[in-house]
């Protein structure tokens, strides 16, 4: 096996976990796996915060399993491999998104899409093959099959491309499956937070007219002027909505909380797709008679394979896409999953993991 001079206790490992549901995280001591024939361990630099750790931390779907370790938008740089490992070497810098695993005989892993797999598995908070639990990016070092660690471009840099292990492939892989990409075309955006303003960089890059769709107008500037959106709507508004009705190719929405779509339906040409990205925590109304008329399409999409999100990421280097980022020390962790419960983020915190875990 390769490795590097500073890895002396493979198996050690230290990070920040959640130990119950007031999600209030703190310094915990745990193991990762020997470096295994397949794996790459690399030293964590950065990881970025999602809101789905908030909901992991609290246990607010039910499915969390203490203590718990978050963080799946993680980057650093190797610094051992297996022995069977073909495309990584030490130094190179690498990332690891939501999922570590998945069964690799079923359709879906067949497809390259490990990420519809039944049996998929998570990051962190997850069984893992070997019946251990799987700890997140919040943590000095992480262990990850090869398949499932991606390359990140030299061009990009590691904080603020973060994020895009997560929010980039969430939005990258239903504007590429739905066939929003051709230039010429118009999609929509709707809610501009951790999601969203990526969406638009990555519409933007595909060559496409971008409108964003808010219920906020004090973001029109920001929308227009800093993400480079071509139009901005104010869904509130009814006298806008109306003149947009019938010009979108598509619509990539974003939004986590309950809204109507009937609105975001009527904006849609023949043909148009409504894409849910977002995950609302309840049953939204979908009226079906403006489907039929149209032959529309509502329908949703949950992050992307392994070979689509080397795919994203190297786009991303390409077209020079970044989230936009505010960096934290490691023991400002809870008070940034306070401000991001209040959406008091412009749009991702980004742990410096690798100057700051230590210290804290």
């Amino acid at each position: 096996m390769a490795k590097s001079a500073e890895q002396e206790h493979p198996t050690k490992a230290f990070g920040w976990a959640a130990t119950d549901t007031s999600g209030v995280l703190s310094p915990f001591k745990f193991s990762r796996r020997e470096t295994g024939e397949k794996d790459v361990r690399f030293k964590v630099l950065y990881c970025g915060i999602c809101h789905s750790d908030l909901h992991m931390a609290k246990n607010d779907w039910s499915m969390s399993t203490y203590p718990i370790v978050p963080g799946h938008e993680i980057v650093g740089i190797v610094t051992e491999v297996g022995s069977k490992v073909e495309k990584f070497k030490v130094g190179d810098r690498v990332g690891v998104g939501c999922m570590v695993g998945a069964c690799h005989s079923c359709d879906s892993c067949d497809n390259d899409l490990e990420n519809y797999c039944p049996r998929m598995i998570l990051t962190y908070g997850a069984p893992y093959h070997d019946g251990t639990n799987t700890y997140g990016g919040y943590s000095d070092v992480m262990v990850a099959e090869e398949r499932y660690v991606v390359r990140i471009p030299d061009n990009l840099p590691l904080d603020a491309g973060a994020p895009l292990l997560c929010a980039g492939i969430t939005v990258y892989s239903p504007l590429q499956h739905f066939g929003l990409t051709k230039p010429g075309m118009h999609v929509g955006v709707v809610g501009l937070g951790g999601l969203g303003h990526v969406a638009v960089k990555f519409a933007k890059g595909f060559g496409v007219k971008v409108t964003v769709i808010s219920t906020s107008p004090s973001k029109k500037k920001e929308a227009i002027e800093h993400l480079g959106a071509d139009y901005f709507l104010v869904s509130r508004d009814p006298d806008q909505m109306q003149a947009a009705m019938g010009t979108m190719d598509g619509i990539i929405d974003t939004v986590s909380a309950v809204h109507p779509l009937l609105p975001l339906i009527g904006l849609l040409k023949s043909q148009g797709k409504l894409v849910m990205v977002g995950a609302p925590n309840r049953p939204l109304e979908l009226p079906v008679f403006p489907l039929l008329m149209g032959r529309k399409v509502v329908a949703g999409s949950c992050i992307g394979g392994m070979k689509e999100t080397q795919e994203m990421i190297d786009f991303a280097g390409k077209h020079n896409i970044t989230a936009d980022v505010e960096v934290i020390p490691m023991d400002y962790v809870n008070t940034a999953m306070e401000r991001l419960e209040k959406a008091d983020v412009r749009y991702r915190f980004v742990i410096d993991i690798g100057n700051t875990l230590k210290s804290a």
